[in-house]
């Protein structure tokens, strides 16, 4: 609640929160509120010249290429890139958390072991890798999900193995040691409460990346495939339409961006309430 109130006076962050509410509203309610079907191609969803429809009549904001409904196609899109957003940032987040936790704790050879094979993650450009592991494996709602979470784990992997490295030196963790409390005890109790701020704002940051990436990979050909609506793949099918129906990338790219923008402002709003010492920066 405390959370809660904090967003709410703070303009910015009650701007973001709206949007990222609204948007989700809108992924869930898609099927009542779409007023045709994402994937119906309609007779006269077309010009005479077999063109798109520009926005208005029936068509809130027109048409695309195949004389599809783009509103319908837009709020279906949301729910494939929010469920992508949510399940690969999830997933990178769980991960990040083991990997850096268990490195920062135990340390030793396994510890450095893990963060060199960090560190050499961290090293290929994630676009570029996210590249190559989508074209190696069938592009699916499920398998670029997991793309995304197999590059954007490492960046939140070494911020929580930097912070269970000052955790385990605290005098609050030698005084369990020294009362012979086992790690399971240690690590659940008292270290990764700690780390679950951390876990948060990276995982509110990292959709909003999350969203950006499923929409390069799309809009490149290798994320989520036609006819299954994602906003990137809805710019990739409507690109060689830029100037004679610029609706049809325009709507999409800003509610990427708005959306994009909205999550990063929630996510740096719950930095600054949750690590104060944090607050101003970045």
């Amino acid at each position: 609640m405390h959370v809660l109130k904090s967003l709410v006076r703070q303009p910015t962050a009650l701007f973001g929160l709206v949007i990222v509410l609204a948007v989700i509203v809108l992924a869930v309610a898609a099927p009542w509120i779409a007023p045709f079907d994402p994937d119906n191609q309609m007779f006269d969803g077309l010009s005479l010249e077999g063109a798109p429809l520009p926005p208005g009549g029936d068509f809130l904001l027109g048409t695309d290429t195949l004389g599809r409904d783009l509103f319908s196609r837009l709020l279906f899109g949301a729910r494939t890139s929010l469920i992508i957003g949510l399940v690969a940032n999830g997933i990178a987040v769980g991960i990040g958390l083991l990997v850096g936790i268990v490195a920062g704790y135990l340390r030793g050879f396994l510890g450095t072991l893990l963060m060199r094979f960090t560190d050499l993650m961290m090293a290929f450009p994630a676009l570029l890798l996210a590249i190559v592991l989508a074209a190696l494996l069938r592009p699916s709602l499920w398998i670029v999900a997991m793309v995304i979470a197999m590059v954007n784990w490492v960046q939140i992997a070494r911020i929580v193995y930097t912070e269970t490295r000052g955790l385990v030196e605290r005098d609050f963790i030698m005084a369990e040691r020294s009362l012979g409390a086992g790690h399971g005890r240690i690590l659940f109790l008292h270290i990764l409460p700690h780390l679950i701020p951390t876990a948060i704002v990276w995982g509110t940051l990292g959709i909003a990346t999350t969203v950006l990436l499923e929409a390069t990979l799309s809009f490149l050909g290798i994320g989520v495939q036609p006819p299954q609506p994602s906003w990137g793949n809805i710019i990739f099918e409507s690109q060689s339409y830029f100037q004679a129906a610029p609706w049809l990338v325009f709507f999409p790219g800003a509610i990427i961006l708005l959306t994009a923008l909205s999550f990063n402002l929630v996510g740096d709003a719950l930095r600054d309430i949750l690590d104060p010492t944090q607050r101003g920066r970045g």
